[in-house]
């Protein structure tokens, strides 16, 4: 994943989670930050752990922060 690339994590679902996106690539519906981190990890940015999530610049947090995710 290149570093200039935003990450959109939709707001939550009805059903719980959030979907998460980066450029036009889903890369999955993520239940907690820690789903978020695995994704991101997985996508390329492996050294990165919750606390590295909740302070990027990288990701835009639409329908609520890295604390809302919904009812699954």
């Amino acid at each position: 994943m290149a570093s200039a690339t935003p990450v959109i994590v939709f707001p939550p679902a009805e059903g719980g989670g959030r979907r998460v996106q980066v450029d036009t690539a889903v890369l999955g519906t993520a239940y907690s930050l820690h789903d978020l981190t695995a994704f991101l990890q997985e996508a390329g940015l492996q050294n990165w752990d919750d606390l590295d999530v909740v302070g990027s610049d990288l990701i835009e947090w639409r329908g609520g922060g890295a604390d809302v995710w919904g009812t699954p």
